[in-house]
């Protein structure tokens, strides 16, 4: 019975290996047949891993990717409009249009010398010159004197260096001044530059009645007398000293006119000294000034309102009034402008300071730049001149002995696309040297036959009697500054020896 039992397990045991050797080889095979599928790393190759069940989720798959794709193009749409301007954000700044202009009023560390040449940012951006590429730029000059007159042969030569626009000059001078620089710009032959001479003693009656203590003399109240002076249809002047040096092209500052806003009529800067504070000693008494004052070594003059404005009249009656308590000018023309100034503000536009940067002993002028690309205008307006003392005088100095020393024939260069009257004398110079040949051996001195050097008549204080006799010799000498003045020393010691 026992026996039966045994057997009957063994034989169930075998019945059931049997059946689960062929379900398990089956399951084996079964799995083998699957891939192992990384873990996904973002939820778009989750999306994309993950195997679609059905035509339902495959659709809005797709549909979700339609989305993205559009918006990514309507922001590269966005992107690529051009900015909106100003004025067409704003409605109430509809009406400036291109006329808002992008000068920087105040600061000294603005690079105006892009913002001074372009006007408006509107949609399309194009730019507009403010000034014109063949606008005439004209400028005052007071001179007087071998003194004046050398030194502002070095400022018409920084002017020339920087300038892209056709140039009128306008000199009151005495007849010294006018006969020294009238044949130096008629040998200049500079294109592009017109010269006018206005006779400064003609003037003198209607200053004369002033006393003036500046070193200037009566020279430096003839600013005052401008309206009457220069062509009535002249409407506005840039009127310089003559130590002043330009770092930059006149332009700008003529671009600063179209900055004054109702009856503004004076374009000035500041003046950097505590001059006008009455503090610089005991008992010190100035003429009467807004504030610190201006300094009129610059001034933007638009002389068609000043006209309108009796100007003539305004400035007499405010001299003769201050003069009856302070007797005399201290800074000649100065005291008188800003008198008037002091009772009729609104007639000054003030200049940033960068347009006059005054050199003269306890200035405040280091505060109008931060950088050689700030500087705009130097005026050497100390006594000392280039023996002033300031922190960056020798840079101020080696900019001022670069122009002093800078040959003037380099500067005979046309302006481009601007009609200019036609020099006859200029033209058939240029013609007869092109006829030269220049592989001739002997090319260079042939061409020093016919060629017109820039002539400075008496650049030292000299008193010229012709003999009677006609027998004068004139030495013709082509030097530098420095070998220049020794050679005029030699000879004059020379002189001296022989009339002994």
């Amino acid at each position: 019975m026992l026996g039966m039992c045994r057997g009957r397990r063994k034989f169930l045991v075998a019945s059931l290996a049997l059946l689960f050797i062929p379900a398990l080889t089956w399951l084996y095979l079964s799995v083998g047949s699957f891939q192992v599928k990384p873990l996904p790393l973002s939820p778009l190759e989750a999306l994309s891993s993950t195997p679609v069940g059905g035509a339902g989720e495959r659709q809005a798959l797709e549909l979700r990717v339609r989305v993205v794709e559009e918006e990514n193009r309507a922001l590269r749409r966005e992107l690529s409009r051009p900015p909106r301007s100003p004025s067409a954000q704003h409605p109430s700044n509809n009406h400036r249009g291109n006329q808002s202009r992008t000068h920087s009023e105040e600061g000294t560390g603005d690079n105006e010398s892009q913002k001074a040449v372009t006007v408006g940012n509107s949609s399309d951006c194009v730019r507009h010159p403010v000034v014109d590429k063949c606008e005439t730029i004209h400028v005052a000059i007071v001179c007087a004197g071998y003194n004046a007159s050398r030194d502002v042969v070095t400022l018409v030569k920084s002017v020339l260096f920087h300038r892209r626009n056709p140039l009128h000059f306008h000199f009151i001078t005495d007849s010294i001044a006018q006969q020294i620089l009238s044949s130096l710009f008629h040998t200049w032959m500079v294109p592009a530059v017109r010269v006018d001479f206005y006779d400064a003693d003609e003037l003198k009656s209607e200053v004369s009645w002033i006393p003036n203590k500046h070193y200037s003399g009566i020279y430096g109240l003839m600013k005052l007398v401008l309206t009457k002076t220069l062509p009535s249809d002249l409407q506005r002047v840039i009127v310089l000293d003559t130590d002043i040096t330009f770092a930059t092209d006149i332009a700008e500052l003529w671009a600063v006119f179209h900055k004054f806003k109702g009856q503004q009529v004076l374009g000035l800067v500041e003046n950097q000294s505590d001059w006008y504070l009455g503090n610089l000693w005991k008992n010190h008494r100035p003429w009467p000034a807004l504030g610190r004052g201006f300094n009129t070594g610059v001034i933007l003059l638009l002389l068609d309102r000043l006209r309108k404005l009796r100007w003539e009249q305004m400035w007499r009656l405010t001299a003769e009034r201050e003069l009856m308590s302070m007797l005399s000018t201290s800074l000649a023309d100065q005291d008188i402008f800003n008198a008037v100034i002091k009772q009729n503000p609104f007639l000054v536009h003030q200049l940033p300071c960068f347009w006059n940067v005054q050199l003269s002993d306890h200035t405040r002028s280091e505060k109008c730049y931060k950088d050689v690309s700030d500087l705009k205008v130097i005026h050497w307006n100390s006594p000392k001149k280039l023996r002033v003392k300031n922190k960056h005088v020798e840079f101020f100095r080696n900019l001022y002995l670069t122009f002093l020393e800078y040959d003037g024939n380099l500067l005979r260069r046309e302006l481009f696309g601007c009609p200019s009257e036609a020099d006859h004398n200029s033209e058939n110079l240029q013609k007869t040297l092109s006829e030269l040949d220049e592989d001739d051996p002997c090319y260079e001195f042939r061409r020093e036959r016919f060629t017109v050097h820039r002539t400075h008549l008496y650049f030292l204080h000299y008193e010229y009697k012709p003999s009677s006799d006609n027998t004068d010799v004139t030495l013709v000498a082509q030097l530098s500054m420095d070998r220049c003045c020794i050679k005029i020393l030699y000879l004059l010691t020379i002189k001296i020896k022989t009339s002994l």
